[in-house]
């Protein structure tokens, strides 16, 4: 399999399942209240509510089940490289898509206030655990003949 680490411990094995726990816990939350308000976000930022609600029913769907995967990290740390990775991807182009969205007048600045909980904050406990797993893993995929 090629996301896990090695087989030693995870380093900061600890932080890196309370932050995935968190983050875990956080997003099957507001995926579960997006599914069942998904008009909220329009309202907090004075926007005007969508047509097709759907759209953010469904988004919510999809973070709730992202939730599901960050607890299974949060359980197996040496086995979420790849969820971790793809999670850090979209916490990244989560925000330059909104900025893309604000920057054409679609957005308000007010709506930014996903980025800081969705998004943001998640950067740095991220970006540290890739580290944290990235060397375990190149040593188990280049010594597993596969490199």
């Amino acid at each position: 399999m090629f996301t896990s680490c090695e087989t030693s411990p995870v380093p900061r094995e600890r932080l890196h399942r309370r932050v995935f726990a968190a983050a875990g816990a956080y997003n099957v939350l507001w995926g579960c209240y997006a599914v069942v308000d998904p008009q909220w976000v329009f309202r907090v930022a004075g926007m005007t509510p969508q047509n097709h609600p759907q759209i953010f029913m469904t988004l919510g769907m999809v973070l709730g089940l992202y939730g599901l995967l960050y607890l299974d990290v949060a359980l197996r740390p040496a086995e979420g490289l790849t969820v971790a990775a793809v999670g850090l991807a979209g916490k990244v182009l989560g925000p330059l898509g909104w900025l893309w969205l604000y920057l054409t007048g679609q957005w308000p600045l007010a709506s930014g206030l996903l980025l800081v909980t969705n998004d943001l904050i998640w950067w740095l406990p991220f970006t540290l655990y890739l580290h944290d797993c990235l060397p375990g893993w190149r040593a188990r995929y280049l010594t597993s003949g596969r490199g």
